[in-house]
């Protein structure tokens, strides 16, 4: 048992969960801004186009039963317009991260320079 606790107790002080902890967290959070921006920014402008922010009232009787169509729409529109907004964050950060770890490419005239340089400095050193 004290085995067992103590392989618990490394697996969790490894950097990995705690990152998972984290990114779960964050997405947690990142979830909720995107909703946010789907219901009060998105929809408001597709009520504004079509008259209605939410489909959810359009429904289909067939015999006794009630098929709410709209709600499924309104849940397929939701769900292509978030991952149309998470597919642009996504390509923007690696855009960005892209800028940044991109380092100036060296010509061989900046080669030499160099080399030229370190020469210099053990010849002085």
């Amino acid at each position: 048992m004290q085995n067992m606790l103590k392989e618990f107790k490394e697996f969790i002080s490894r950097g990995s969960v705690l990152d998972l902890a984290v990114g779960f967290i964050m997405g947690v959070a990142f979830s909720a801004v995107i909703t946010s921006f789907v219901n009060d920014v998105i929809m408001a402008i597709v009520g504004a186009i079509v008259g209605k922010p939410s489909f959810n009232d359009l429904t289909l009787e067939l015999g006794d039963g009630v098929i709410y169509y709209g709600k499924f729409l309104t849940t397929v529109i939701n769900f292509v317009i978030i991952a149309l907004v998470m597919f642009l964050v996504i390509k923007a950060f690696n855009s960005m991260r892209e800028k940044e770890e991109k380092e100036p490419e060296l010509t061989e005239k900046d080669v030499l320079v160099e080399i030229r340089d370190l020469i210099q400095q053990q010849r002085q050193g």
